[in-house]
């Protein structure tokens, strides 16, 4: 196979251009193309011409020859092929099966690989399963009566089953997990366009098939998955774990389940869990994060400032990335941007208010969002406990929810400036899933992190025309950015206690889907390295 680079075309090209421009670029004939496959491709709307730009891998006759006389364009492809490990050459039985704390992308998708290898996972998981989970949220939306144990945060998929959807991440990944995770997206039913879009992503409506598709493949196998299952202890000897307590939500009943294997997949929510580990004297730190609003523009706006203003209509909705630093050192930055998307109400516990950003695979709401954040560290925080920044989370949420009544309180940029609460809309309507309300979102914030998020964003207007414009619509509290604790684990991937696996985003070793379900093959390879399967 010959890769070629850097092939650009025309946005309107149709396939038989691509094909012609690949028999160009190789000086070849076109009965000398065997096949080709798209390896990436990207948008380039840089000086004023809309572009798409590929990375090809083309299989040729007379390879040799065709590389030599194509003047540059085209190398040897090199590809990284991902392989699950065997296990070592002195590894013992497992005794019983591992168990998989927490059905996100992190446990799904090591519970997945342990469950093709004949490792019979059993996973954990306190909410309920995804198809159940999407009518409590929308109850919860239209309602506001919130499920503390299945909710945006909690539930089969985790908080990336109510998002964007997102699966680009900048994590390195030299043994190819990255292109294993999305490979397995696929067989779960993605379409393929994920496997070489720059900036791949799936939306709501589309995961929760997904992750049903990846629950009943783990149960075929051989696995179990059990839904109001929440672990809420560890069975710990010598340095040792030996299995966890589960307590089933619906009964009350305690039960302990014997495992040498435990993977701590708990999501960066879970915080009871955290409180459990800190009383277990489990390793942990306290790690920084960042807190900020939802910031609401119209899509259109985004689609002129990325495109132009003729650009073509069947263009997807335009994405954008924006940071500065304010006079005082503190970064402002977009996270988690969600173009033609929803704010929600993603709220976990009762009293409290915490927002986050949605789209579905169509992303075709009239407006675009995206978490306009300010980092936040341990000095911050106001205490040197470890789970100082879960607190300071929950003091902001509280406050977003004391300010909305319990709705989610909105208010325009403008009014954010002037610091008083807003009373009528302006042309920003706002798409929000879930109950809102006008208020002063400023007092959510210390002033520091106030004055922060308003230069912040008024130096973005230099790099997006009108991205400060004062009808801009704002909502609080963005505060589940990250973890706030990093639960400690060493080059075999273990805690202290040996035998307990920290793992994916609430671990603080992941922060998004892929780069979550990258970590947990990247557990399940530690386990398999080490231990043979022997459940049956």
């Amino acid at each position: 196979m010959l890769r070629i680079r850097q092939l650009k075309l025309p946005v309107e090209h149709s396939r038989r251009d691509l094909e012609q421009k690949i028999i160009k670029t190789l000086r070849i004939r076109p009965e000398e193309l065997i096949r080709y496959e798209l390896i990436r491709r990207s948008l380039d709307a840089r000086g004023g011409e809309l572009k798409y730009v590929y990375m090809i891998d083309a299989e040729v006759k007379r390879e040799p020859t065709v590389l030599k006389h194509c003047n540059g364009h085209a190398e040897k492809a090199v590809r990284t092929w991902y392989q699950f490990p065997k296990a070592s050459a002195d590894a013992k039985k497992m005794q019983g099966r591992p168990v998989i704390i927490g059905a996100g992308p992190a446990g799904l998708f090591c519970g997945w690989m342990l469950a093709k290898a004949g490792y019979a996972p059993l996973v954990l998981e306190r909410g309920e399963k995804a198809e159940d989970r999407a009518r409590t949220v929308e109850h919860f939306w239209l309602t506001g009566e919130l499920n503390e144990r299945s909710n945006v945060q909690f539930g089969e998929g985790g908080a990336g089953t109510f998002s964007d959807g997102k699966l680009n991440t900048l994590v390195k990944d030299p043994v190819g997990r990255n292109r294993k995770v999305l490979e397995l997206f696929v067989e779960a039913g993605a379409d393929e366009e994920i496997l070489y879009e720059q900036k791949p992503h799936l939306g709501t409506d589309e995961l929760i098939g997904i992750v049903t598709y990846i629950r009943k493949e783990i149960e075929r196998l051989g696995g179990e998955v059990r839904f109001h299952c929440q672990m809420t202890d560890l069975l710990i000897q010598n340095g040792q774990i030996h299995g966890v307590q589960a307590t089933d939500l619906k009964t009350g009943e305690m039960e302990e389940i014997a495992s040498g294997q435990v993977v701590l997949a708990v999501g960066h929510s879970a915080r009871d869990t955290f409180s459990m580990l800190k009383t277990r004297q489990i390793p942990m730190r306290a790690k920084p994060f960042a807190v900020g609003v939802r910031m609401e523009h119209p899509q259109e706006m985004i689609n002129i400032s990325q495109y132009g203003a003729d650009y073509p209509s069947f263009l997807p909705s335009a994405a954008y990335k924006v940071t500065r630093q304010t006079g005082a050192g503190r970064g402002v930055y977009s996270f988690c941007m969600c173009p033609g998307g929803y704010v929600v109400n993603a709220s976990s516990e009762k009293g409290h208010l915490a927002v986050n950003g949605m789209s579905y695979h169509a992303r075709d709401s009239r407006n675009a969002n995206s978490a306009m954040i300010v980092t936040v560290t341990p000095e911050d925080f106001g205490s040197d406990d470890i789970l100082a920044g879960v607190e300071f989370q929950r003091k902001l949420e509280r406050a977003a929810y004391e300010l909305g009544g319990g709705k989610v309180p909105v208010q325009l940029f403008g009014d954010f400036c002037q610091n008083i609460p807003t009373t009528t809309l302006g042309e920003v309507e706002p798409c929000i899933k879930g109950q809102y309300t006008f208020a002063n979102v400023r007092n959510i914030f210390p002033a520091e992190l106030s004055s922060a998020l308003e230069e912040g964003i008024h130096g973005c207007e230099k790099l997006i025309r009108g991205f400060d414009r004062p009808d801009a619509v704002l909502s609080g509290v963005e505060s589940r950015t990250s973890s706030p604790v990093r639960i400690m684990r060493d080059e075999t991937f273990e805690s202290e206690i040996r035998g307990l696996y920290p793992c994916g985003e609430g671990a603080g070793y992941a922060g998004g889907i892929t780069s979550a379900a990258m970590d947990g093959l990247k557990i399940a390879e530690a386990i398999a390295k080490k231990y043979l399967p022997c459940y049956d």
